[in-house]
């Protein structure tokens, strides 16, 4: 049986939102050992002068604990 928690992150990207979600878990997995999934709890946007200059992400991501 395994125990697992849950913390929250903020990821942010100029490219895209998907890139975000990507810059956070890989940020994530090094400092959180045993990083088992995520889900996106919000989405939002920077925006200068008319343009989207930054994408960002709201992430609960799961790990599982050491024994």
């Amino acid at each position: 049986m395994s125990v697992a928690k849950v913390t929250e992150i903020i990821a942010s990207s100029d490219k895209s939102f998907e890139d975000a979600i990507a810059v956070g878990i890989k940020r994530a997995a090094k400092t959180l050992k045993n990083v088992t999934g995520a889900w996106v709890q919000d989405q939002n946007v920077v925006v200068n002068k008319g343009k989207i200059t930054h994408y960002r992400v709201n992430l609960k991501v799961t790990f599982v604990l050491n024994d």
